[in-house]
């Protein structure tokens, strides 16, 4: 199993070795958003009212993978330590919401 660091470190290596460098960070972010985009209509097609064209690609873990690429581009051009960020963020959400989701109703 990989962890964030290591995926990151993965994805900085395949860069530097396959792809000659970074896109700029404006280009990676219009990819997360294409990429994001792509995930969406797959989900749109297999989980929602929408149905799948011939020959269009049907699994979202692929699309998901293609979201996590850029992402982790993104984090390494920026400087990012997603592991750090992750558990901050977690750290930030416990304890905003540490009982807001409990005291809902409507999941119940």
């Amino acid at each position: 199993m990989m962890t964030i660091r290591e995926a990151q470190e993965t994805v900085d290596h395949w860069i530097r070795t396959y792809g000659v460098r970074y896109f700029n960070e404006l280009t990676n972010m219009a990819c997360l958003t294409e990429e994001v985009g792509e995930l969406a209509r797959v989900m749109a097609r297999k989980y929602g009212e929408q149905s799948f064209k011939e020959g269009e690609n049907t699994d979202p873990a692929d699309e998901m993978a293609d979201v996590l690429w850029v992402l982790l581009c993104l984090a390494n051009q920026t400087g990012v330590d997603l592991t750090a960020a992750f558990e901050r963020n977690l750290a930030k959400k416990t304890q905003r919401d540490k009982t807001r989701h409990i005291r809902n109703l409507k999941l119940r």
